[in-house]
């Protein structure tokens, strides 16, 4: 992703102060804390009823009200269509609707997420045996 010209700001020392100790905690840098930060607030700004949840290495985007991520929302979208998934859930169409506009805006990370669910009990136990076990052989 391209990056635009530095800048400098100024945050007020308690801000500042939770910033250094956040880069101090996740081993990254001060700039790079307070651009994530500027990044989920702009997108929860641009779609009102998205949050962000999750730790720094996997945060992702949910809808608020719900217990779903917007990937859960699309996925079942996808599944269902959007009668079958109004008419078998508890979720208001105008959730599902905000799902459908953030993935229409960031859909290869949507689609990064429903890809990573489906991934087959062989894939997981590639990448983690010790902890998922081999597919039993048929």
């Amino acid at each position: 992703m391209a990056k635009s010209e530095p800048f400098t700001m100024q945050l007020t020392r308690e801000t500042d102060l939770w910033v250094e100790e956040e880069a101090r905690r996740t081993r990254r840098t001060k700039g790079a804390i307070v651009e994530a930060l500027a990044e989920e607030a702009a997108r929860m700004r641009r779609f009102p009823g998205v949050a962000f949840r999750g730790p720094e290495h996997d945060r992702r985007p949910w809808i608020l009200g719900t217990a779903l991520d917007v990937w859960q929302v699309i996925e079942a979208y996808g599944d269902m269509g959007l009668e079958r998934l109004l008419g078998e859930s508890d979720l208001p169409e105008r959730s599902v609707r905000l799902a459908l506009a953030y993935r229409d805006e960031y859909p290869e990370e949507v689609d990064e997420a429903i890809a990573r669910n489906r991934r087959s009990q062989a894939e997981w136990h590639a990448l983690y045996p010790g902890l998922i076990s081999a597919p039993e052989k048929e």
